[in-house]
């Protein structure tokens, strides 16, 4: 994104470091994928001693992607299964997403006996979708449109139709005979990483998915379980959002399963992890090709949002850049729920500023550009980390805003999130994006969910 697009970064509040436990080797990967969408008003609950630097820019109003089903790959990012708007099955197996016909051949043609008005199918393949004019086939306003020739062999192995299921899929993912697009992988996406689960899902409106996850669990030196979740948004507005936000992933959940067993502070080891997404997303820009960039110098680089949480037996440490949040839910509805963190967007700003009640900065239509991203034409980055030590179990939330524009507050969440999504993240997970696309799904959802305390490895859900 073009520097002088007014972007105007606020430094955040560092917060308040808390003890952490020391960490020994041992990680052990686990994974999915997950974006960057366009900010919401935060009406978020009861806010939690988190810190945070939101400003705003018109130049980054995040969008929304393609949905994903994910299976274990190194370092807990995932990999897409079963493509569908709504989650699929509890299997941490990767599930294809296309449909074949028998032997893969491609259905053959049936004739049956002609329709009133119309001509009889053509043997030759070619089928008349308009009656033909009296001097022919080939006259007046008629058009062919020309079927799959069951005479000629499909190609080893060549993928088929989802749609027509008989044209063969190209190289660009559209069927040469109907012209349909084909689910991609990350259409839908599911991962669970012993407690913690996560699930990524294209929405409605849009024709790719932006966002991307990982999840992963590993322990701390003195044998102490800790979960790590980690969810990025890709920025519409830039270049290979979706590579932004998978890179991005990766490496900060790379990172932290790399940095926990060492030892290092669980809110250090996520300032860490921030900081290698951020390179991770930068060395993006520089692959792009010297004529690519000379032909379209004003495309932004490619950028996303990121945000993460690390959970321990005691402790829970957040980390954010942008405007994809953390909620805080107890599993006593009886005790308020919290939002743990603050967007890095125009309405956080003019809000935290004094400029603006939140109700007027949220009805502005500004208030959705975020100030702070990972990319190469970002500023100097500020990562947000918090650390809190919760009185009782819970569940924590980390979404991309494709979730919680259905559901803001931290109340709102509550409400939302399933009273058992501490003993069955999975479930809850894709609960939750059912409640993103049954409100309209305008964006990309993705939602990762980590029991508090953290539990020791091999605790799943049903």
């Amino acid at each position: 994104m073009p520097a002088d697009a007014h972007r105007h970064p606020t430094p955040a509040a560092p917060a308040a470091p808390s003890p952490g436990a020391p960490a020994q080797p041992g990680a052990s990967p686990a994974g999915p994928v997950p974006h960057a969408g366009t900010p919401r008003a935060s009406a978020s609950g009861a806010p939690a001693p988190a810190s945070s630097a939101h400003q705003a820019a018109p130049g980054r109003n995040p969008a929304g992607a393609d949905p994903q089903a994910a299976v274990p790959s190194s370092y807990g990012t995932g990999v897409p299964a079963a493509p569908g708007p709504h989650p699929a099955a509890p299997a941490a197996q990767p599930a294809s997403a296309s449909d074949t016909a028998p032997n893969g051949a491609p259905a053959a043609p049936v004739q049956g006996p002609p329709v009133q008005g119309r001509p009889p199918a053509s043997g030759t393949g070619v089928r008349l979708d308009r009656r033909a004019s009296d001097e022919g086939v080939a006259g007046g306003d008629d058009y062919t449109l020309q079927a799959p020739d069951p005479r000629v062999a499909p190609e080893p192995h060549a993928a088929v139709c989802v749609a027509c299921r008989a044209g063969r899929v190209d190289d660009d993912g559209y069927c040469e005979n109907c012209g349909h697009a084909q689910p991609r992988e990350r259409d839908h996406m599911e991962q669970e990483c012993g407690p913690v689960a996560a699930v990524s899902d294209r929405g409605l409106r849009h024709h790719r998915n932006e966002d991307a996850f990982a999840v992963g669990t590993t322990t701390l030196p003195d044998g102490a379980p800790v979960s790590v979740a980690v969810v990025c948004d890709g920025v519409s507005s830039a270049t290979r959002p979706d590579e932004a936000s998978l890179a991005a992933s990766r490496a900060a959940n790379a990172s932290l399963l790399d940095a926990l067993p060492r030892g290092t502070h669980p809110q250090q080891a996520m300032h860490e992890a921030i900081l290698a997404a951020s390179e991770a997303v930068d060395a993006l820009a520089g692959e792009q090709p010297t004529e690519a960039r000379e032909h379209a110098p004003q495309q932004n680089a490619p950028a996303c949002t990121i945000v993460g949480a690390v959970v321990t037996a005691g402790l829970l440490v957040v980390g954010w850049v942008g405007d994809s949040r953390v909620y805080w839910i107890p599993v006593d509805r009886s005790a308020p729920a919290a939002r743990l963190t603050e967007d890095d967007s125009w309405a956080a700003q003019m809000v935290a500023a004094g400029l603006m009640g939140e109700a007027e900065a949220y009805a502005d239509h500004r208030a959705h550009a975020i100030t702070g991203w990972l990319g190469a034409d970002a500023y100097e980055l500020e990562p947000h980390t918090a650390a809190f030590k919760p009185d009782r179990p819970g569940v924590v939330v980390v979404c991309t805003d494709g979730l919680w524009n259905y559901a803001e507050s931290a109340d709102d969440m509550a409400e939302a999130v399933p009273a058992d999504a501490a003993a069955r993240p999975l479930h809850a997970a894709r609960v939750l994006v059912g409640h993103a696309l049954d409100g309209g799904g305008h964006d990309n959802v993705t939602v990762a969910l980590v029991p508090f305390p953290a539990v020791p490895q091999g605790a799943g859900s049903a």
